[in-house]
């Protein structure tokens, strides 16, 4: 059976973006200096890349909890949300071209409701992608 064929809809079936990681420390300060959007959940900082930028994936997006936020337990749980939010988000609601880095927040981040983190994610690339 053909993609065509089962997506029932005689469309396509659409392509999400892949997703990469950031990793170097210079991308994240290039990111804390670009676009910002605090939500309750977590605070999305978005950067475009310049063209001449080299990009191994489309969409790129990188994590991070201060001790703020507490223990080793209480930051990895937070990042672990924050990496399952943006994957489900990201292929569709990121933006070509574009560096993500979603910051967690003391007490909200990995307590907030799951759908709540997700309409967030939602809510703040919008919001900085001018929509």
């Amino acid at each position: 059976m053909t993609p065509r064929a089962a997506s029932g809809n005689g469309m396509p079936p659409a392509v999400p973006l892949r997703v990469g990681i950031l990793r170097q420390r210079a991308d994240f300060l290039r990111a804390a200096r670009a676009r910002r959007q605090a939500m309750p959940g977590f605070i999305l900082q978005a950067r475009r890349r310049r063209d001449e930028e080299p990009a191994e994936t489309p969409v790129r997006v990188g994590f991070t909890c201060s001790k703020k936020v507490g223990n080793a337990v209480a930051r990895n749980r937070a990042k672990r949300r924050l990496r399952e939010a943006a994957r489900l988000v990201l292929p569709q609601s990121g933006r070509a071209g574009w560096d993500y880095v979603l910051i967690g927040r003391k007490d909200a981040t990995a307590s907030r409701p799951f759908p709540q983190l997700l309409s967030d994610l939602e809510t703040a690339l919008s919001k900085v992608h001018g929509a």
